[in-house]
């Protein structure tokens, strides 16, 4: 642990592993340390520069100062750039930093290093008003992913383990609605699979939206810039690769191929109909609603909406090729909008607004808004699913899509070189909609 004095030293305490537990302690206390000695420090447990360390012995007491003589320092915080956790990734020193503060520029010592921002992803789950977390699937992984971006910075992932797992479950269900703001502490920056990462440690600590000052600093300045705190797609955490068609189904027959996002160039030849373009889902989780007794229900157990208000999402299935090879992709959510500048709510109301007499069941036919793509050439941010690794389904998910880009002519593919139709793709395995139905 790190202890500090009403001086602002900053000194390692050491507890031995035998009496770890033994010492309850309150965030904001100040307390009486007695009966412990000094020793050097331990270098692979060592966190200030000092060689000195205060050890526990069997007799220490701590104990509480209720009203203490003098006023001790409150924690400050010494946030890092993504450029200076690039800087010191993977690297074996010793974890502290310097701060300087007063006007004689003392130099105060503090454990680095803390991230604060707003979460974008929690386990590849968006952020919404009603996000819930699966809290068994964590407890069993013994961590969550959460990503994070600082400002207009890069968006990081930061994997959160074991106790700092858990905490951060507990305070995300303890905010009355969705907490935006994470500020995390003592985190270690690694290169995971090629990408810069944040990893807790045993110390880490997790605050959010209202629990110390900086997060509420930070609250303040994303609800005052929500059009650039937003600009960066969530899902866009790190550039993908870049692949062709043929690269991309070539990456899913792989054994060792794991879920993973690509960036494909490719032409819309065609939207496929003959099922619905759009499904109804629930308001408050996107999850698919369906029909009750009396209203419509949320399929999702862990929503906890009881009044759930149908939204039409799309669920649309297009055919793209580009020089390489031909594939259909499915249009969710979000990523329609981008396509046709209009949400899938908009186009069906405005269906039935210029059919009156049609009853609330009909199956709303492809609008012309989806139709008028076809030909465009669009840059596609993809996700190769764990259904398509396992041969589920070849229809490969869109998360993203670029605006189109200068018409220019593609060679279309040979006879010979389409593997099979859109049709035959699709009745290999997808999700269905019963939106018409």
């Amino acid at each position: 642990m790190l202890l500090i004095d009403e001086e602002g030293t900053v000194i390692q305490g050491y507890v031995p592993s035998g009496r770890v537990g033994t010492y309850e302690q309150t965030s904001g206390s100040v307390y009486k340390l007695s009966n412990f000695f000094g020793s050097r420090n331990k270098a692979q447990y060592r966190v200030t520069d000092h060689s000195a360390t205060a050890t526990f012995a069997w007799n220490s007491e701590l104990s509480v100062l209720h009203n203490p003589p003098v006023p001790v320092p409150e924690d400050r915080f010494r946030f890092h750039s993504y450029e200076e956790f690039q800087a010191n990734c993977d690297r074996k020193v010793d974890l502290y930093d310097y701060i300087f503060t007063s006007n004689d520029y003392t130099p105060m010592k503090y454990f680095i290093p803390y991230y604060v921002g707003h979460m974008k992803l929690v386990n590849g789950q968006t952020i919404t008003d009603h996000t819930v977390l699966d809290e068994a699937g964590i407890a069993e992984k013994r961590h969550l992913c959460v990503h994070v971006q600082t400002h207009d910075g890069p968006v990081m992932k930061l994997y959160l383990w074991d106790k700092a797992a858990s905490d951060f479950c507990e305070k995300f269900k303890s905010y009355g609605s969705t907490p935006s703001v994470l500020l995390v502490t003592t985190v270690n920056p690694k290169h995971l699979g090629g990408t810069l990462a944040l990893t807790s440690m045993a110390s880490s600590r997790v605050f959010m939206d209202t629990d110390v000052q900086p997060s509420k600093d930070y609250l303040g300045w994303l609800r005052s810039n929500s059009d650039i705190a937003n600009k960066i797609n969530a899902e866009v955490v790190t550039k993908p690769e870049t692949a062709t068609l043929e690269e991309l189904f070539s990456y899913i027959k792989q054994a060792t191929a794991k879920v993973a996002w690509f960036e494909c160039t490719a032409t819309i030849d065609d939207v496929i109909q003959g099922s619905a373009w759009y499904y109804i889902s629930c308001d408050g989780c996107n999850s698919k609603a369906f029909k009750g007794p009396t209203s419509l229900i949320c399929n999702n157990n862990k929503c906890g909406k009881s009044e759930v208000t149908g939204v039409a999402q799309y669920l649309t299935r297009i055919s793209v090729y580009d020089k390489s090879e031909q594939a259909v992709y499915v249009i969710l959510g979000d990523a329609g909008k981008e396509l046709t500048g209009k949400h899938a709510s908009e186009l069906v109301a405005s269906y039935f607004e210029s059919n009156e007499g049609v009853e609330a069941d009909h199956c709303v036919p492809v609008p012309q808004a989806l139709l008028d793509t076809i030909g465009q050439t669009h840059r596609f941010i993809v996700k190769v699913s764990d259904h398509n690794l396992t041969g589920k389904t070849q229809t490969i998910t869109v998360t993203k899509i670029f605006p189109p880009e200068a018409p220019h002519p593609i060679a279309p593919l040979g006879e010979d070189a389409i593997p099979a139709t859109s049709d035959d793709i699709l009745k290999t395995g997808s999700e269905e909609s019963d939106a018409c139905k």
